[in-house]
């Protein structure tokens, strides 16, 4: 017989900010499992309307939250996603696992879902060579700019301006954010056969268990380990590497296709606004080669969209330099910095402690200035598809945007699909969206996304 997957919901997960949910999203999508991501906590009509989906996510923005907004928002959200009893139910971390005690803490997430679950033991799954992460002996490697990194030594994420990571056993990170009891299941025990009886102790325990994957064959593995172990519910707090674990796992059993069903390459379209509120330098390559294939480029005043008395005349100067970006250009960027060592990434900082606002307070005026053009430019323009990059901008924008859930529509670059819309509204319902982490995407992105 034809093996099947059993009925219901296979996974259902939580992510900690959209660029990361897209990504999760893609991973399953691909696939070939009918897979929606919503934006927001779904109300019961919502999650009907997708009943026969799988895979079920919320995109987020815990990551940029501290522990009390956790309990009051993130509690509902995995309760509301754990009423579908699923198979697995996750909290999407970023694959670099940034966070700390006081800013988009794992642990707290943790905690919120056990409680909310009460699994008999939590996989962490972080590892995804397909997004080149690795993690070997629970220390977490990334790579930049084609070199992999120890995580904190990463040129970007031992420098991130809100969660550095200083520490790259994410055992001894996690045990920073929660007093659960942690542990791990390593290469070692992987490749000698000794990993199940390690599950049964963790089990035993209550443990949160890292799984190390370093490669497909410890990929497909840490799959099965977690999948074979989920008959009574499990929560894991997990990159989409436990995606990319499952899939690869399913594969193997006969659960799904060995070859994934094909997608359609994305149409051109006549115009694409790029918002960008991220300092990765990922993101200033693929700003500077769109610039190079004939993109205009707007750098937005910070300092102004900062202080409430400037920021709607400061919006309505870009939003007529869009108008004339796109009287000679196909695409227009709207940037709010290139880098970390960007000026206006330094004159934000002094902003920030001139007025007495924190710094968290400061960026995030820059997530809803960008919402609030990508809103107005949607209309004004019509716009029929937007990329939005950086993390915590992703959620902004969509939070400014009457859009309720999103589907997978294209691939275009690894983590960042072309996703399209749900809405309620016709200029934006089915509006084509890419969502990208400040570390993802092929230096050519922006210029695919215009085709």
């Amino acid at each position: 017989m034809t093996p099947t997957f059993p009925k219901g919901t296979l996974l259902a997960f939580y992510g900690d900010d959209f660029t990361g949910s897209t990504d999760a999203m893609e991973v399953t999508a691909l696939a070939g499992l009918k897979t929606v991501l919503f934006a927001g906590t779904p109300s019961a009509d919502t999650l009907a309307e997708f009943a026969d989906y799988p895979v079920i996510g919320i995109a987020g923005v815990a990551r940029s939250k501290d522990p009390a907004w956790m309990e009051a928002n993130l509690r509902p959200a995995l309760a509301a996603l754990a009423a579908r009893h699923p198979r697995i139910l996750q909290y999407k971390v970023c694959s670099t696992f940034d966070s700390s005690a006081r800013i988009g803490s794992i642990g707290k997430a943790i905690d919120i879902g056990r409680d909310v679950l009460e699994p008999d033991w939590s996989p962490c799954i972080v590892g995804a060579p397909q997004l080149g992460r690795w993690q070997i002996f629970s220390n977490l490697f990334a790579v930049a700019a084609g070199t992999a990194y120890r995580i904190d030594r990463h040129p970007t994420m031992s420098r991130h301006p809100v969660t550095p990571m200083h520490e790259a056993d994410l055992r001894l990170h996690l045990s920073q954010q929660t007093n659960a009891p942690v542990g791990s299941i390593d290469i070692g025990e992987m490749q000698s056969g000794l990993a199940a009886p390690k599950v049964l102790a963790a089990r035993d325990s209550n443990q949160v268990t890292f799984i190390d994957v370093a490669d497909t064959q410890t990929q497909a593995i840490a799959g099965r380990l977690v999948w074979e172990n989920s008959e009574r519910s499990l929560f894991s707090a997990s990159s989409s590497g436990l995606q990319y674990a499952l899939v690869a796992h399913w594969r193997e059993q006969g659960l799904l296709p060995a070859q994934p069903p094909e997608f359609a390459s994305p149409p051109p379209v006549d115009r694409l606004l790029v918002l960008s509120g991220s300092c990765s330098p990922v993101t200033a390559a693929q700003i500077a080669a769109a610039e190079a294939a004939g993109f205009a480029s707007i750098r937005l005043d910070v300092i102004a969209t900062s202080d409430r008395k400037t920021a709607v005349a400061e919006l309505t100067r870009v939003e007529e330099a869009i108008a004339e970006g796109f009287a000679k250009h196909r695409g227009v960027i709207v940037y709010a910095a290139r880098t970390v060592d960007d000026p206006n990434f330094s004159r934000l900082k002094e902003r920030a402690e001139q007025s007495g606002m924190t710094f968290d307070e400061a960026q995030d005026s820059i997530g809803r200035a960008l919402g609030s053009l990508a809103h107005a430019c949607v209309s004004r323009f019509d716009l029929t598809r937007l990329v939005v990059a950086g993390g915590d901008t992703s959620g902004r924008v969509l939070e400014a945007l009457p859009i309720h859930a999103l589907e997978l529509k294209y691939p275009l670059g690894r983590g960042a699909p072309i996703c399209a819309s749900h809405s309620h509204e016709e200029a934006f319902n089915r509006l084509e969206l890419v969502l990208k982490g400040g570390q993802l995407g092929q230096e050519s992105l922006f210029v695919d996304a215009l085709g």
